[in-house]
């Protein structure tokens, strides 16, 4: 989750709770400066209207502590009036740049491009955010009103001839500038987004792709609200006799029964396709049609031929994709993508995944086997599928390492998880996180927390969401309500927010949390910390890395969850406060390797869907493309891919984030596996010369290419040893 959230659309205008996001117009940083806004506000008269107007939040300085949003006051009615005037500002700001009748200069033309936007971008980061992590009906209405306006706003900027025309003077005799590296990787960066947003096309392309963009836009925002429907409101399993709670966890049948008491179902049992409630029950549940018919449920969303169906919407979007690929030159959606991207060639994509396909499908198969035997030997009279593995997976590392999930969740209580992860955030880069109650939040659940250097200094403030709501969206990701910038030579603190949709607590029982859980919670905050210490002078270029580059910092985190020293420090019994036994931590250690086969494969046949989605031309049934792209690279029916194709959002909703980008995770793990290999071979894990470069490469990420970036601090190439070997698959 993610890009990193902060979850990222690059070259797209949409902000994405997914990935962090740049954008050619600053959807990073969008919006007009505070003069520009008081320009706005004194034009009118002084009427009811202006004090209206100037109630509104977004048009005036946060007086809240750190400059956070004042959620509190925020209401619906703000966000259009905001959206709309800072479209105002930033197109006057435009104008201003373009009738300077002096020659283009880094600072009258790239510099002043750079920096506006303020508005927009404070009043789209916010109402973006909440739009994933706590929506309702009004505001998708609203959304649906918004994201067109965004989306020709991006093409009046980006396909604005006086403007590319200024950008482009500058480009031509950038050498001759005297530059440093900062400003010419700026100069460099704008003129390519420029090209790559169709600037250099005659008038009736542009025209044509002004269109294409507002439909991809709209399919976009649709096919995310479906899933949202599809997740959280069009299915339950709903239970109410005792006996098909059979082999469930207490603290699992405690959750199910407040979830239907929620739903006014008092003395029942409700499962839900949030994973923390849907996997337990297919871990657990010995009814065997009940996996079924909740695994079917989770499978088809999207794909039940009713209101909120997404097979007619991802259709138009893939053909809609691939007309404004060919429009902007390239071959291909996937190969307009990746070409900004490390990768760079949708080839290089294809012999990754190819490299780690065979030998990952090969182990998937082995450990198919080990589930079919433990079936007959229990005297079953069926064949394993997709909805028996989990259940048998349990039952096989039961069998083989003596450890079952419902052994671990005690040891693993959120507030002591969070506790965990900073342990290790202090003791790589000593850092502090301080608990504020004084800040507002956009919902009673969510945490607030400054970070702080070691010697004090603010670093930024740090959001945490955790649990699931009607209004979220499914998931784990990262996002920021305000990146790290510079305004009259004064650094800005970043504001960053995980979201996740973890376990609940249940009675008296605190949210314990899965060994899967766990690590997604260290994964989001790794992209925090990218967040919280990227230092960068331009807006443009500040921490925005090539997507296959954005998950490092993320999944780097992750390796520190499982080691002996973090474990004894955070995984304490929620009961007695006994720290893991090390018998556990032993047993947790061996089995790190467990179902990997299947982990790999649903993550990598997810991975071909996407690259088919966007390389392959559309044959019009989206279930017969999707069978024979899964066909073609031999995925064995007991494992689906990780997201089908009509509920992933990563690569068809929230601006398309991850479109030909899904890779980027296995991509990234190498780089992961590499980083933390060079820890590991050190003889120490918190190694403070490794973890001082490691920080260097996040603060400075954006500051050039991100192979160069990494090289940088590893000193080589990535290898991909480390991942194989992490993962068994050598």
């Amino acid at each position: 989750m993610r890009t990193f959230i902060i979850v990222d659309l690059r070259d797209n205008l949409y902000i994405s709770s997914q990935l962090k996001t740049h954008n050619p117009i600053r959807m990073k940083k969008t919006g007009i400066t505070l003069i520009a806004i008081a320009l706005i506000v004194s034009s009118c008269n002084t009427t009811k209207e202006q004090k209206k107007d100037m109630s509104n939040p977004f048009f005036n300085e946060y007086k809240t502590p750190f400059q956070v949003p004042p959620f509190n006051e925020i209401k619906l009615e703000h966000y259009l009036p905001a959206i709309d005037a800072g479209i105002t500002g930033q197109l006057n700001e435009i104008k201003a740049i373009t009738e300077n009748k002096k020659d283009a200069t880094f600072d009258n033309t790239i510099l002043a491009f750079d920096q506006s936007g303020e508005l927009l971008y404070k009043v789209s980061l916010v109402f973006s955010n909440l739009n994933s992590a706590n929506t309702n009906d009004q505001m998708q209405a609203l959304a649906r009103e918004i994201t067109p306006k965004l989306s020709a706003h991006h093409d009046n900027i980006m396909l604005n001839k006086n403007l590319f025309m200024r950008v482009k003077a500058v480009y031509d005799k950038r050498k001759e500038l005297n530059l440093d590296a900062e400003k010419m990787r700026l100069v460099e960066k704008f003129y390519r987004d420029f090209e790559r947003s169709g600037a250099n096309l005659p008038d009736d392309k542009q025209a044509e792709l002004r269109k294409v963009n507002d439909e991809i836009s709209m399919l976009e925002l649709k096919f995310g609200e479906n899933v949202l429907a599809e997740t959280n409101k069009n299915f339950k399993l709903v239970i109410d006799n005792q006996a098909d709670l059979k082999g469930l966890p207490s603290d699992v049948i405690s959750a199910a029964a407040d979830v239907a008491k929620n739903d006014k179902m008092e003395g029942k049992w409700v499962f839900t396709l949030q994973k923390p409630s849907w996997i337990p029950f297919l871990q657990y549940a010995e009814n065997r049609s009940l996996r079924e018919k909740l695994y079917r449920g989770y499978l088809n969303r999207g794909n039940n031929s009713n209101a909120n169906d997404n097979k007619e919407t991802l259709g138009k979007l893939v053909v809609l994709r691939d007309q404004r690929a060919k429009l902007l030159g390239y071959a291909n959606h996937a190969a307009y993508v990746i070409d900004v991207n490390m990768a760079k060639t949708p080839e290089n994509v294809d012999n990754l995944l190819m490299k780690l396909w065979t030998p990952a499908l090969e182990r998937a198969k082995v450990e198919r086997a080990d589930m079919q035997a433990m079936i007959d030997k229990e005297g079953g009279k069926f064949k394993l599928e997709m909805w028996d593995w989990w259940y048998y997976a349990e039952k096989v590392r039961k069998a083989k390492y003596d450890l079952d999930e419902a052994q671990l969740k005690p040891y693993f209580k959120l507030d002591n998880v969070v506790e965990g992860m900073m342990y290790v955030a202090n003791k790589l880069y000593g850092i502090k996180f301080i608990k504020h109650t004084d800040l507002p939040v956009y919902d009673p659940e969510v945490i607030a927390y400054e970070v702080q250097e070691a010697d004090g200094r603010h670093l930024g403030i740090f959001y945490m969401d955790f649990h699931p709501r009607p209004g979220k969206s499914f998931g784990a990701w990262c996002t920021s309500f305000r990146d790290q910038t510079y305004k009259d030579g004064k650094k800005i603190n970043p504001i960053v927010s995980i979201v996740c949709n973890f376990t609940r607590p249940s009675g008296d029982v605190p949210a314990l949390l899965s060994f899967d859980e766990v690590t997604t919670l260290f994964h989001e905050s790794g992209h925090a910390l990218h967040g919280l210490f990227t230092d960068g002078p331009y807006h443009r270029t500040a921490g925005n890395v090539p997507n296959d580059f954005v998950e490092l910092p993320s999944q780097v985190m992750e390796n520190w969850a499982s080691e002996p020293e973090v474990l004894r420090a955070y995984a304490k019994h929620y009961q007695t406060g006994e720290v893991i036994p090390e018998a556990l931590i032993a047993k947790i250690r061996k089995s790190a390797q467990f179902n990997q086969g299947f982990e790999t494969v649903e993550y990598l046949a997810a991975s071909f869907l996407d690259m088919d989605w966007h390389t392959k031309a559309f044959t019009g049934d989206v279930e017969a493309f999707e069978k024979a792209s899964m066909d073609k690279i031999g995925l064995i029916s007991e494992i689906a891919p990780r997201y089908r194709s009509t509920y992933f959002s990563h690569i068809f909703s929230g601006g398309g984030g991850y479109s030909a980008g899904y890779y980027v995770y296995i991509w990234a793990a190498v780089l992961d596996a590499d980083a933390f290999d060079a820890f590991k071979q050190s003889g120490n894990i918190f190694n403070p010369e490794i973890a001082a470069r490691f920080r260097t490469l996040l603060t400075k990420s954006g500051s050039d290419e991100g192979m160069v970036v990494y090289k940088n601090f590893r000193g080589q190439e990535p290898s991909i040893e480390p991942l194989l070997k992490r993962r068994g698959l050598k």
